[in-house]
């Protein structure tokens, strides 16, 4: 079963772990290309901060790309993430349909075969990042 957890940027004076506007642009990336890595380091850093280690991210094989992948407990969790400006086109994480799902399960597969580490599960998450809000949907399939 997904849980879905809601979190918003902490208010702070000294800045905040996640920028309130999405970066209009990065010089050397598309502006879509810049965007999608504004919202991978949000998540990551929203990871971080609930105690989960990094162990890769944007890592690829030939069954495709895993956005990030964190370990927490002896679970391994393999993450996509979806970023958008606004929800026009609805809420980002609609995006991840079956054949996204399937991609993402070969290339943990192939992940899980490579990666030195011993786990007791694993987990597929799917975060949206918005502006001034990040929704992270544990067990999304």
């Amino acid at each position: 079963m997904a849980t879905t957890r809601k979190t918003t940027p902490p208010a702070s004076s000294t800045g905040s772990s996640a920028p309130q506007r999405a970066p209009d642009r990065e010089p050397h990336l598309a502006p879509h290309l810049a965007l999608g890595a504004w919202g991978e380091r949000v998540a990551g850093r929203r990871y971080v901060r609930d105690g989960y280690r990094v162990l890769a991210r944007n890592w690829r094989c030939p069954a495709g790309e895993i956005d990030l992948i964190v370990f927490r407990d002896g679970l391994v969790v393999f993450c996509e993430v979806k970023t958008r400006r606004s929800t026009a086109f609805g809420m980002p994480a609609e995006a991840v349909d079956g054949r996204r799902q399937s991609r993402l399960r070969a290339a943990a597969s192939t992940w899980l075969r490579s990666a030195e580490v011993r786990s007791d599960g694993v987990r597929f998450d799917v975060v949206s990042v918005l502006p001034g809000r990040v929704e992270r949907i544990e067990g999304a399939f």
